[in-house]
């Protein structure tokens, strides 16, 4: 198995890892190549008129490894999460400083961890409130709340942090990190089974704990002790047993990918797998609660440990899976595109850290149906997907491009 370069850092929260180390050589399309000297990257467009023809990646911005965007709702401004500690806002293909939020000073930076992801609370325009996933300086997880700067709005005020969970580490790798609002209005977080080769602790299928699961909580109510809520429609709620009430979903490797459909609440989780096999699952709202993705038992649809007992009853099985052929590695998940470019619509967009390349399909009957390799959408080290306000999608680069999907 080929070993990590330690300067891909992004890399080990994805996969076990077996990528290769030469992740630069991944060839650039035009459109994916910085601009000329004294030209600032294209800007984001105004919503329109759709676009038609071929759909292609436009670099739109240069930041310090990229792991996310997101802009909060129906806010035009775009911001971008950097891995050491910042979240900026982009202005001109640029960070505007002094940034948004600052915490390097909080984030245990290196291989497999870092300021991950960023989440705006639904009603973000009146309440302010924002939430940051990271790994603190002992390597563990955490998600805090900061509220927008009483005096600028363009900030948001160090001093009004409010931890809101806490989840220990016992290893580097599979850390996931995740964050944002379902549906519903509630806070949710994809974790990784904690590390480990072939989840050592059985954290993925275990349900006393939070690692390998995706949960589930509202922060606008502590109780219990807790500096949130647990929704009532959890599934293991008001247990007489000591599962934990957060948990929502279980049986992930490293969840790094996932999100919801805007049209029909689907969820599409896109879970990095160990040695072999990289999986997309889909799971129609219904059957959200509870569900069991099925590690370390399956690593995608093939049997990976007969020691590990499941339900098979139960188990959700990958609509999508795909092997370690040509340059993959670990995947990318990305979500249902919305944006103008008609010939994506409807499209689940994904890619691969190593391949470099977005794929897509379509869902009918719980089937994946319609499946397309779109060529010149082609990034080196894509590390996440991300939408503005308005619904057009974003793709970060480790190597530190951020680029818009648009058409010709």
């Amino acid at each position: 198995m080929r070993r990590c370069p330690a300067g891909v850092l992004l890399a080990v929260l994805l996969a076990g890892c077996s990528q290769p180390s030469d992740t630069k050589s991944v060839p650039e399309t035009p459109a994916a190549r910085s601009p000329a000297t004294g030209t600032a990257p294209e800007g984001p467009p105004a919503r329109a008129v759709e676009l038609t023809g071929p759909p292609r990646l436009v670099k739109v911005g240069e930041f310090d490894q990229p792991t996310f965007v997101a802009s909060p709702p129906g806010d035009k401004r775009i911001f971008v999460v950097e891995q050491k500690g910042r979240v900026v806002e982009m202005v001109g293909g640029r960070a505007k400083l002094p940034a948004f939020i600052d915490i390097t000073g909080q984030v245990d930076y290196g291989t497999g961890r870092g300021l991950f992801s960023i989440a705006f609370a639904p009603n973000y325009a009146e309440s302010g409130l924002a939430y940051l996933s990271y790994t603190n300086l002992a390597g563990d997880s955490r998600i805090d709340e900061y509220k927008v700067d009483a005096s600028n709005r363009d900030r948001l005020d160090p001093g009004s942090r409010r931890e809101i969970l806490a989840v220990d580490q016992p290893y580097d790798n599979n850390k996931g990190g995740l964050i944002r609002f379902d549906p519903t209005g509630m806070l949710m977080a994809g974790f990784g089974d904690g590390g480990g080769e072939g989840d050592p602790g059985n954290s993925a299928q275990g349900l006393k704990g939070m690692l390998g699961k995706l949960i589930r909580i509202d922060p606008s109510k502590p109780s219990a002790g807790r500096e949130y809520g647990i929704p009532e429609d959890n599934p293991f709620v008001h247990r007489p047993d000591d599962r934990a009430p957060e948990i929502w979903a279980y049986g992930l490797r490293n969840p790094w990918g996932w999100s919801f459909d805007p049209q029909t609440k689907g969820l599409y989780v896109a879970d990095a797998g160990q040695s072999s096999l990289q999986e997309i699952n889909f799971v129609p709202p219904a059957e959200q609660p509870g569900a069991n993705f099925g590690w370390s038992r399956y690593e995608g649809d093939q049997l990976f440990d007969v020691e590990t007992n499941i339900y098979e009853s139960q188990l959700v099985r990958p609509i999508k899976t795909y092997g370690h052929t040509g340059r993959n590695c670990a995947v990318i998940g990305g979500g249902v595109y919305q944006g103008r470019v008609a010939e994506l619509r409807g499209f689940y967009l994904y890619a691969d850290f190593c391949g470099g390349v977005v794929m897509g399909f379509k869902v009918e009957n719980g089937r994946a149906v319609e499946a397309q390799t779109f060529g010149r959408l082609n990034a080196p080290s894509i590390s996440s997907f991300g939408e503005d306000s308005e619904g057009e999608m974003y793709l970060t680069s480790q190597q530190g491009g951020v680029y818009r999907i648009t058409a010709n």
